[in-house]
């Protein structure tokens, strides 16, 4: 599954970044791919078990692409992948689809150990 390997590799960049500290938060940007916002956190959280990020809150961020019809002139967020190949309205192929595909771990916050000076 689509969403699986994305939130396993989203939990092992975290992991990398938090260097043994435990992580507290996650702030995930997703563009344009077209994935359902409450699968991608469980699946976050289920990578997350048994980690330094385990219990983490997962902030989502997501971007979807845009698609223009040069024929009816539509312009609207892609909501499903047909709409990328052709437009909705009128089932042209003369479309532009534009956006980011990237998906950015764009911050983690981690506990800091602040200990009292003996």
């Amino acid at each position: 599954m689509h969403e699986t390997g994305l939130s396993e590799a989203i939990v092992a960049a975290a992991v990398r970044r938090a260097a043994g500290r435990r992580v507290t938060g996650l702030r995930v940007r997703i563009g344009g791919h077209s994935v359902d916002s409450t699968v991608i956190t469980q699946g976050i959280q289920v990578a997350a078990a048994g980690t330094v990020a385990a219990g983490a809150a997962v902030d989502l961020v997501l971007e979807p692409m845009t698609v223009a019809c040069h024929d009816c002139g539509r312009s609207a967020p892609v909501d499903d992948h047909l709409a990328m190949v052709a437009c909705p309205r009128c089932g042209s192929v003369d479309i532009d689809v534009t956006g980011s595909e990237d998906v950015v771990l764009e911050s983690i916050t981690v506990d800091v150990d602040v200990r009292e000076p003996a």
